[in-house]
């Protein structure tokens, strides 16, 4: 029996885009193939680093789905099956519309995979597929397989060393998908779990690819306190909350944490408001970003546009407090209803979603009618704000104001200047694409 685990690309444009950024291996994909029996082959393949060989026809084919890649999710599972094969859908769009999902497949997997893609795989071999698989209640994320890394696309990745130590947030932002896929709860891994699988990795750096790796304060500095001996360097994403605990900062930054994404989301207390983000206080940002320096920690700062609140300014507005605080890096989305999310829901009800095609839910377009502006000029803003934040000028400004202490600043300027120019490179791309489809049009 042969199974293949895909890992869809958007198309080919953003695969091109994708070839100038970092990027990070199918962890999603590569746990689920450690829940694979032995007896089972079973291969991976991401879309975003090689092509798919239709020719190759596989007994299952696995497909994990975000919203932006449901179309192109959706075309290779309809190729397969016409070979013959069976074809399984998880992940966070099909989970939040499986009866959509469930056109284009055999069978669609709601919410985590362990313990459903266990019970899928023997009913498959039993000839007894059901059209839906989910959890009567949250899987244990105790002893859990070790991910299986081997089946990455040799030399395709800056490094491969992700890994996740909880799931959910206990938070429960309107624009987030996160809460309904894993239930409003947040669950961790034993600490000893942990660690024995950052033992089995190779090199001393790790990427974190948790929600929010501080969402339970205690068990994170326990977690942190534990990596102190294993001397690694490590970056992740975090709530704002950890600068309001020394002892917890203290720890992360003892126990190797090089950097850090966080979701400002807004400098406008009332679109805060809106979004229900409660644990960002706006009037701390900047001494909170200054605190995060002062531990060594560089800081990818996150901003959305688009919210109610938000008029035609937002953009200057934000981008000058992008500056002023000294973000290291900076993100800049356009509010994106996802499906399955209160905001979602808020939108269709007012009947302001514009854009029924999955594939622009990207967060880099305007997908909805805004409040305060037009569509166009919400996508002209953000792309305004990219633009400004990584020009050169800006860049060098930003990597000589670093108020880290002298040594550190030298240790992380190559690797920042790294990140900001892998940026730039893929905003440029991004603006010579546009010009060409203009002219050719």
């Amino acid at each position: 029996m042969k199974v293949l685990l895909i890992s869809p690309g958007k198309d080919e444009y953003y695969k091109k885009r994708l070839k100038l950024a970092l990027k990070m291996p199918p962890l999603t994909l590569s746990t689920i193939a450690a829940l694979t029996k032995p007896d089972i082959e079973v291969a991976i393949l991401d879309e975003h680093v090689e092509p798919i060989n239709y020719d190759d026809v596989p007994d299952l084919v696995g497909i994990t789905v975000m919203t932006s890649v449901a179309p192109r999710a959706y075309k290779i599972a309809d190729k397969f099956r016409k070979s013959g094969a069976k074809v399984v859908l998880g992940g966070p769009h099909p989970s939040a519309l499986p009866k959509e999902a469930i056109r284009h497949c055999d069978a669609v997997v709601i919410g985590e995979a362990e313990g459903a893609w266990e019970k899928l795989l023997e009913d498959f071999k039993n000839g007894d597929l059901k059209q839906f698989y989910f959890n009567e209640k949250l899987p244990s994320l105790v002893n859990l397989p070790e991910p299986r890394r081997d089946l990455y696309k040799k030399e395709a990745y800056y490094f491969v060393n992700s890994l996740q130590v909880s799931r959910g947030c206990p938070f429960n932002c309107s624009f987030c998908s996160v809460s309904n896929f894993f239930g409003r709860t947040y669950r961790h891994r034993p600490i000893a779990d942990v660690i024995r699988e950052i033992e089995h990795l190779e090199g001393k750096f790790v990427a974190f690819i948790d929600d929010n790796i501080v969402g339970n304060p205690k068990y994170s500095k326990e977690l942190f306190n534990a990596l102190i001996p294993l001397k690694i360097r490590w970056v992740g994403q975090s709530s704002f909350n950890i600068i309001r605990d020394p002892d917890l900062l203290k720890a992360a930054k003892k126990s190797g944490c090089a950097g850090l994404f966080i979701g400002l989301e807004t400098i406008s207390e009332e679109s805060m408001q809106e979004i229900g983000k409660v644990q960002n206080d706006i009037k701390e940002f900047k001494v909170g970003i200054k605190r995060l320096h002062d531990h060594g920690i560089i800081v990818l700062g996150a901003f959305i546009f688009g919210f109610d609140s938000d008029d035609k300014d937002v953009f200057k507005r934000t981008l000058d407090f992008a500056l002023e605080s000294k973000l290291d890096l900076a993100q800049f989305s356009i509010l994106t209803p996802l499906p399955g999310t209160r905001l979602y829901e808020k939108l269709s009800s007012e009947d302001r979603i514009i854009n029924a095609d999955w594939s622009k839910y990207d967060m880099g377009n305007a997908v909805f009618m805004p409040a305060q502006m037009t569509p166009e000029e919400l996508q002209k803003g953000m792309g305004w704000a990219w633009r400004e934040f990584y020009s050169y000028g800006s860049i060098l400004k930003r990597l000589f104001s670093v108020n880290f202490n002298l040594l550190r600043h030298l240790l992380y300027f190559a690797p920042l200047l790294v990140l900001n120019m892998s940026f730039k490179r893929a905003l440029d791309f991004e603006s010579k694409m546009a010009k060409a489809s203009i002219t050719k049009h």
